[in-house]
């Protein structure tokens, strides 16, 4: 199962620049990616993205129902913004999920790197549902998780998905500057 991992990769990285266009096949795109990932964290035993993975499947869905019907009147959802308060919650969330989880998995599993795969799985589902409602701070979780997850994934030698993670870095500052010309061409 060699060819799953570079598989997962191109079509996460296809996901990825449909998310920035703000394209709707983004999320059947991040479908199929999520889904081959499974596979490839069991094989390198990283159980808390093997889990994080399956939850995606269903956000993908959800995402991709939402993206179309979630605005005014069932129409296209736009880019909004957090208020201060939400964006505190969701950075203590994630910095309690990433404390509760890896201790979970350090003390129950043989996890590889239980905090660190910890931290991009409490994020990545903040991340994932900050897209899903088109939060424009999506982006800002994004790339604390693909800062970590680069190192992760480099240091498990799953080097495609490694590289991927560079480019999602990348991918990111570009997204969150377009989301953010987005929404000022909606205050405007």
């Amino acid at each position: 199962m060699e060819w799953v991992e570079p598989v997962a990769a191109a079509f996460g990285l296809l996901a990825v620049v449909l998310v920035v266009r703000q394209n709707i096949w983004c999320w059947p795109t991040g479908l199929i990616q999520v889904a081959l990932y499974v596979f490839v964290f069991f094989q390198v035993k990283l159980y808390s993205d093997v889990i994080l993975h399956m939850i995606y499947v269903v956000v993908q869905i959800y995402g991709w129902y939402h993206w179309l019907h979630g605005g005014a009147d069932q129409g296209e959802l736009p880019v909004s913004r957090l208020s201060l308060r939400a964006l505190t919650v969701w950075i203590a969330l994630a910095l309690a999920g990433t404390v509760v989880w890896g201790r979970v998995m350090s003390v129950s599993t043989d996890a590889a790197i239980p905090y660190g795969d910890a931290f991009t799985t409490a994020t990545s589902l903040i991340a994932m549902w900050l897209q899903a409602r088109k939060r424009i701070e999506t982006w800002a979780f994004w790339i604390a998780v693909d800062v970590v997850a680069i190192g992760i994934y480099y240091i498990k030698e799953l080097y495609w998905t490694s590289g991927l993670y560079v480019v999602f870095l990348a991918l990111c500052v570009i997204g969150l500057l377009s989301w953010q010309h987005s929404l000022r061409e909606r205050a405007a």
